[in-house]
């Protein structure tokens, strides 16, 4: 059984080693879990990589309590916690409802990719001129 003071305290000792993989798993992970359900992939890959996802969101979310526990509130801690949270909350959004994510992304492409025709044709257009 672990012990949480050792477990606390391992944290602690090594919170920016812990921190530069937590942070860039987590984000690459959501976005891969977004990807997946934007291109519509099979149900069973997007569960794996929320499985993925979650596990690096929740590791996120207990490495920060354990510094809430000793009373060290300052903005990145905030900040790490909204992260986890939030990207947790993109992960449970694809599993429980994929279809509004769908269309919200397909919306994002769409806009993207409008953005970037109308930058296409002023750069033609100043061609011309």
């Amino acid at each position: 059984m672990l012990d949480f003071n050792t477990v606390t305290e391992f944290s602690h000792t090594y919170c920016i080693a812990i921190c530069a993989f937590l942070v860039p798993a987590n984000l690459l992970t959501t976005l891969q879990t977004a990807i997946l359900t934007g291109l519509n992939r099979p149900r069973i890959q997007v569960w794996a990589s929320v499985v993925v996802a979650s596990l690096w969101a929740t590791a996120m979310i207990f490495h920060v309590f354990t510094w809430f526990a000793i009373g060290v509130v300052m903005p990145p801690t905030y900040i790490l916690l909204v992260m986890a949270i939030t990207c947790l909350t993109i992960n449970v959004w694809a599993i429980a409802h994929p279809a509004s994510m769908m269309q919200l992304i397909r919306v994002g492409v769409s806009v993207v990719r409008g953005a970037f025709r109308r930058k296409k044709d002023l750069v033609i257009w100043e061609r011309r001129i």
